[in-house]
C-alpha cells in the first residue's frame, strides 16, 4: 500500500499531466503542454503544433529553424498553435468557462498567450520551465496573474 505521504501535491499532480499532454506536441523545437484547471477539476488541455488538418511541423519542417529565428521572437512566422492557446481554444469550443481558473503549462507562455491568458480571466500560472519573452512576465505581473515555477526535484513538489 502507497504511502499517504508519497503522493503528489495537487500542483505536481496537475503538472504532470500538463508534461504527458506535451507528449502529443508535434513542433519540431519545443513539446509544450497546458491543462486549465479549477476547483481541482481539469477543464481543458492542448499541445503545440498545427491547426488541426493541416499537416504537422514534424512532416513539413519548421520555417523558424530554416530562418535561424531565436526562440521568443517572431511568433507569428510559425504554423504551429500554443500549448496555452489550444487549451483556450478547446474550452471555447465546449462551452466550458475558464474565467477564475488556474493554468499548468510545461513553459512559461510568451507575450501572445500571456494576452489571451489575461483576457481569458485565468488568474494564476504554474509552469516549470522559463522562456525568452521578458514581455510576457510584465504583462502577467501588470494584471495580478500570479506566476509559480514549480520546483520539481521531489515528489512533493516543495512549493
Amino acid at each position: 500500500m502507497k504511502n499517504r505521504d508519497e503522493r503528489p501535491t495537487w500542483p505536481i499532480y496537475f503538472m504532470d499531466i500538463a508534461a504527458l499532454v506535451a507528449r502529443r506536441s508535434t513542433c519540431t523545437r519545443r513539446s509544450v503542454g497546458a491543462i486549465i484547471v479549477k476547483d481541482k477539476r481539469i477543464l481543458s488541455t492542448g499541445y503545440n503544433g498545427a491547426p488541426s488538418g493541416l499537416a504537422h511541423c514534424s512532416e513539413t519542417g519548421c520555417l523558424r529553424e530554416m530562418l535561424n529565428v531565436a526562440s521568443g521572437e517572431r511568433h507569428e512566422l510559425c504554423r504551429g498553435i500554443h500549448a496555452e492557446q489550444n487549451a483556450i481554444i478547446q474550452a471555447a469550443l465546449h462551452g466550458v468557462s475558464i474565467d477564475g481558473a488556474d493554468l499548468y503549462c510545461t513553459n512559461l507562455p510568451c507575450s501572445i498567450c500571456a494576452k489571451m491568458i489575461i483576457n481569458a480571466g485565468i488568474k494564476k500560472i504554474f509552469y516549470r520551465s522559463g522562456y525568452a519573452d521578458a514581455m510576457s512576465e510584465e504583462m502577467l505581473e501588470a494584471a495580478g496573474v500570479g506566476i509559480v515555477k514549480l520546483e520539481t526535484d521531489s515528489p512533493k513538489g516543495d512549493l
